[in-house]
């Protein structure tokens, strides 16, 4: 185990410069441990929320699931049951994108894609020439 005494206590009796070695490297730690993974999620979540396009479905920090209708500044208004209750919201208040319409539409596109190559009729194969000599 380390010896924090001999550390604290170098030359002449004086601890100073050992105090700043173990103040800076608790600085360093709490840096590295949470200030920047702190910073990294609130960089990925102020980008989540940038994304927000129309047609989305998301969660808010309060636990309403709906359908975003319109965006406009900082807020958006969501779209919630059958009878198309509207709530307008902060962008602040989504904790997830459940849904993104973009990703849907590529899958319904890729879809189609491959639907329309499976109905194409197959080439002819190429005629044999089987004479025999």
């Amino acid at each position: 185990m380390l010896n924090f005494n001999l550390l604290l206590e170098t030359g002449n009796g004086s601890g100073t410069w050992g105090t700043l070695i173990m103040v800076a490297l608790m600085f360093v730690l709490l840096y590295f441990f949470m200030i920047r993974p702190q910073k990294k999620q609130e960089k990925k979540d102020a980008e989540m929320r940038n994304s927000l396009a129309v047609g989305d479905e998301v969660t808010t920090i309060g636990g309403i699931i709906g359908k975003v209708i319109s965006i406009k500044g900082e807020t958006f208004v969501l779209e919630t049951t059958r009878e198309k209750t509207q709530i307008r919201f902060l962008k602040g208040a989504i904790r997830s994108i459940d849904v993104k319409v973009a990703e849907v539409a590529a899958a319904i596109a890729e879809s189609k894609t491959a639907e329309t190559a499976e109905e194409a009729p197959a080439e002819p194969a190429p005629e044999q020439n089987t004479e025999e000599k």
